[in-house]
């Protein structure tokens, strides 16, 4: 197993523009039973991820 260590030193770089993030867009996604999140670059608009769904009786 791989040790994790926090850097906060240095920032992520987007995989599809390789600009420095600086910072994370999102947006909240509709849903049924749920909250969901995308995430995306604010320079090339890419999606980066999508959250799991929170559903209402899990707080």
């Amino acid at each position: 197993m791989l040790p994790v260590e926090e850097k906060n030193d240095v920032n992520p770089i987007c995989p599809h523009c390789a600009r420095e993030l600086l910072r994370l867009w999102y947006r909240e996604l509709e849903s049924v039973f749920g909250k969901r999140y995308i995430y995306f670059c604010p320079e090339c608009r890419k999606v980066l991820g999508v959250s799991h769904r929170k559903g209402f009786w899990m707080g």
